[in-house]
């Protein structure tokens, strides 16, 4: 392995990481010297790489440092842009805008064979399903409150036509095949309930929950896991039989 591809190799190495890495483990990765670790991270920190650490403690890549495109591998690319074509079938405006920008600057940097497989692509995605049901209430306001951490008070028809007005926590948007479904944490329920983005009629944002959402997230997952193994009420296609 020749060293300016050691070096890119090293970076996805403590990108794939969050917690510090000792030299001693990345060396056995790489199959070098841990001796060689020391003098990449001194030439990567000396490019502008944001490495923290110190010998004996470990090494973490803080936040903000991004590899550029074109070290994408013939199968990153075909993966990516697989997921970009996927956005532009099931997205909204927002995310069919983003993807396509995003493609753009992926396309741009690739070499003449990446190019070949971003015009001819080995994989794509299924036809388009169903155009989904309209929003009374836009994504757009969904996804501040998400990012914001703020709390929403929500106007909510059910699949029965029975209506509600709850207070919820948002943390996500999924995208499912015949709908979309923002799941969150129900003051109501006192539990995390999906609900379809089309059945809510009202949203108002209010004051940030008490809850780090990375915090929230994790609970959410752990949580579905449980119910998905032997809660037959709890579904992952945004059907609410419960809210």
């Amino acid at each position: 392995m020749g060293r300016s591809t050691r070096l890119l190799a090293l970076l996805q190495a403590l990108r794939r990481r969050h917690q510090p890495v000792t030299a001693a483990t990345l060396a056995r990765e790489m199959e070098v010297s841990e001796r060689t670790i020391y003098r990449d991270l001194s030439e990567l920190a000396a490019q502008g790489a944001s490495i923290k650490g110190e010998a004996g403690v470990g090494y973490v890549l803080r936040s903000g440092f991004f590899l550029p495109p074109l070290m994408l591998t013939q199968d990153e690319t075909e993966a990516v842009l697989l997921g970009l074509r996927y956005v532009n079938q099931r997205g909204d405006d927002v995310l069919n805008k983003a993807a396509e920008n995003a493609r753009a600057k992926i396309g741009s940097v690739l070499s003449e064979d990446m190019q070949a497989v971003a015009i001819a692509p080995m994989t794509i995605p299924g036809p388009d399903g169903k155009p989904f049901p309209e929003n009374k209430v836009s994504l757009t306001l969904l996804r501040s409150a998400i990012r914001m951490q703020k709390r929403l008070l929500i106007e909510y028809v059910d699949q029965a036509g029975q209506h509600s007005r709850r207070v919820v926590w948002p943390i996500q948007i999924g995208f499912m095949d015949t709908a979309r479904v923002l799941s969150a944490w129900c003051e109501l329920r006192d539990d995390f309930r999906f609900f379809r983005t089309d059945r809510i009629l009202i949203a108002e944002l209010l004051e940030r929950y008490p809850i780090r959402r990375d915090d929230l997230v994790r609970t959410f997952q752990d949580r579905m896991q449980e119910r998905m193994s032997g809660d037959p009420s709890v579904t992952a296609d945004g059907k609410d039989r419960r809210v």
